[in-house]
């Protein structure tokens, strides 16, 4: 199954976690919200991937909103198989 799926699937199943408090201020300071996320998610693609990162491999997955702003949800599968979303931004 591609990664893609993989996160979606933990999305659609509340298998997910936030990096706390950090989502959240980043989330509001670029004026979005959870439905932006999970459109960001359930539509996006992965754009990048970093692989450098001891704690494992984090993907940056952009979709443009309704209002035309594109966004971008940086995340990660946890070894114990949740999806941890890291940050959410503007582009």
């Amino acid at each position: 199954m591609a990664v893609i799926h993989k996160i979606r699937e933990k999305m659609r199943n509340n298998e997910f976690e936030f990096a706390i408090p950090h989502f959240f201020e980043e989330m509001a300071d670029d004026g979005l919200t959870m439905s932006d996320v999970e459109n960001a998610i359930g539509n996006g693609r992965i754009r990048r991937k970093f692989t450098r990162d001891y704690r494992g491999t984090r993907y940056e997955i952009v979709v443009p909103t309704r209002n035309m702003r594109d966004i971008a949800v940086i995340c990660r599968i946890k070894t114990t198989g949740k999806l941890l979303l890291i940050t959410v931004y503007a582009l």
